[in-house]
């Protein structure tokens, strides 16, 4: 049995107006279940960005972790991709 397994999730950063705190949208596709439509699903993460390293349009990966206040049960894990 392993131990430690943390969820990952990909996401653009949409704030990073709070101190050491980003706030990320992860956006799926799936199909609605009565009119098998592909609508798109929105949901928003707040994440401890220790160094406030990210900026708004970052494509930024985060990890799960033990809970950092009222808020907060996810970390900044590494940026994938910076915006220009």
């Amino acid at each position: 049995m392993k131990r430690n397994l943390r969820k990952e999730k990909i996401g653009l950063v949409t704030s990073n107006k709070m101190n050491k705190t980003i706030i990320v949208s992860e956006t799926k596709r799936v199909k609605h279940s009565t009119y098998l439509k592909p609508i798109s699903i929105t949901k928003k993460y707040i994440a401890h960005d220790e160094n406030n390293s990210c900026n708004i349009g970052d494509l930024v990966q985060l990890m799960e972790t033990r809970p950092l206040s009222k808020s907060k049960r996810w970390r900044l894990f590494g940026i994938i991709e910076k915006v220009k």
